[in-house]
């Protein structure tokens, strides 16, 4: 049994995208699926249909519990403030209060790496779409072999 590539899904290239810029661009790193759904399409009910996205890329994208991240995104270290926009020392992250702590998240891509991402989403879906084409070669050579088998038994019967 074979598993259709999710690349060939209706529409997930743009949903890819999109998700890779969101969660590349937000300032936290790690979100709940229906938050995910808010940001990218303001329906958090459309949760469902992020999850699946999400667990239908792992090349772009991890999930841990009901949350999601973007995997360039946690090799960074959890060190950019969400109010501030910037980046703390970890003596500044230290001296924080808890409360002060959970703005704490890793630091969004730039315009170049999200570039890189996106660039490599629509080479995988190009590539997803050759191997389709690759994988119906045969079918011009049944077409063929039918149709020479048909006239072989058709002059058989005639003779």
């Amino acid at each position: 049994m074979t598993l259709r590539n999710p690349y060939l899904k209706a529409g997930r290239l743009a949903d890819v995208i999109a998700a890779i810029t969101a969660l590349g661009n937000y300032p936290y790193y790690k979100l709940s699926f229906d938050k995910w759904a808010e940001k990218i399409v303001n329906d958090p009910g459309q949760a469902g249909k992020w999850q699946a996205v999400f667990a239908e890329h792992p090349e772009f994208f991890r999930i841990s519990g009901d949350k999601a991240s973007l995997v360039w995104r946690r090799q960074f270290r959890k060190l950019f403030h969400t109010k501030h926009m910037g980046e703390v020392t970890r003596e500044e992250f230290d001296a924080m209060s808890q409360e002060e702590k959970e703005r704490i998240s890793r630091r969004p891509l730039s315009s170049g790496e999200l570039g890189t991402l996106i660039e490599t989403t629509v080479n995988l879906h190009q590539r997803a779409l050759e191997q389709k084409v690759a994988s119906r070669y045969w079918i011009p050579l049944a077409t063929a072999s039918l149709a020479f088998l048909g006239s072989l038994v058709g002059g058989l019967i005639v003779s």
